[in-house]
């Protein structure tokens, strides 16, 4: 077998209180099962308001020698040691989840007002925002077309009066770039959507509640967070492969509902080599499927603390 990556992962802990660490990062090798926390997300001005707003870390990416970390409205920018650089900022950032870098553009999820941003990594401005937008309060059904249901409209992020709404209404929790389009879904969207010279269009359809759904081979990849699994589906969304994340006994008790934090849940992906995918779950765990083998070959776990659950997760060049 393949010797396995060493991978990066940040965590969010629901419910806790103020003082209380929300989580943080780690490295984990997941061929040793070593874990070491690189941060801990403790910063007293966390926001306080709602069950998740402000708390903890979110989506990963890179640029160069920098390391992009999302919080809920900033991105820091950390050198190799972890050592914080600079941060951004922006009045249309609300409640990011996942970001992604293609070429010098990192791209955020600016979920509250259901829209994706812009970064220019090069001039380090704010230079485009996408917020999409269904008609006439409708969600975009698969199979129908995407002017139908939901479109995108552009507007300048450096501008506050956006005229965007703070709904979430769909949840946009992922994002990611093919050289073509920028790839969007979200857990209230039936569908991939690809957004190419301002149109968008569904490229396969996806559950309600699935996360981190991005292209893989010749279809979708993508947690199928409501059934507690990693599912790899074809563009009509026929399902090929599935893998239910792991689930422990005996875990300490906890009167918190399940709308804040419940074992199995699953959030977290990325892929390493042509085999393996890597999926998070809660409590804190890191799991390697191999796709020729047909299961789960490798779990790691973090907390053993429902709350503590894996939100951002990439593979770690040394």
């Amino acid at each position: 077998m393949e010797k396995l990556p060493k991978v990066i992962a940040t965590s969010v802990i629901r419910s806790t209180q103020q003082g209380e660490s929300h989580g943080g990062v780690y490295l984990v090798d997941l061929e040793s099962g070593a874990v070491e926390q690189v941060i801990d997300w403790n910063d007293s001005a966390i926001n306080w308001e709602g069950r998740g707003g402000d708390r903890g870390l979110r989506g990963i990416a890179f640029h160069r020698d920098r390391v992009y970390i999302a919080a809920s409205d900033e991105i820091f920018s950390y050198d190799r040691k972890f050592r914080l650089v600079e941060s951004f900022r922006n009045p249309n950032l609300k409640h990011c989840h996942e970001i992604a870098i293609s070429g010098d553009v990192l791209y955020l999820t600016s979920t509250n007002i259901n829209a994706i941003l812009e970064l220019d990594l090069s001039t380090k401005e704010f230079t485009n925002g996408y917020g999409i937008a269904p008609n006439k309060g409708l969600l975009q059904r698969f199979g129908l077309p995407s002017k139908a249901r939901l479109h995108a409209l552009p507007f300048n992020p450096r501008e506050t009066g956006t005229g965007l709404a703070q709904r979430d209404e769909l949840h946009i929790n992922s994002v990611s770039c093919n050289g073509h389009a920028i790839m969007i879904a979200g857990t209230q969207i039936e569908a991939l959507l690809a957004l190419s010279d301002g149109e968008l269009r569904p490229y396969a359809p996806l559950p309600i509640g699935t996360h981190n759904a991005v292209l893989y081979k010749n279809g979708v990849l993508y947690n199928d967070t409501k059934s507690n699994r990693v599912v790899v589906a074809n563009r009509e969304g026929e399902v090929e492969q599935s893998y239910p994340v792991p689930e422990f006994k005996d875990l300490p008790g906890t009167t918190i509902p399940n709308d804040h934090a419940r074992q199995g849940f699953a959030r977290g992906l990325c892929t390493f080599g042509d085999n393996y995918l890597i999926g998070g779950s809660s409590p804190s765990t890191i799991s390697v499927y191999d796709t020729v083998r047909g299961e789960r070959i490798r779990s790691i776990s973090i907390s053993n603390d429902i709350r503590n659950c894996i939100h951002g997760l990439e593979i770690w060049a040394e």
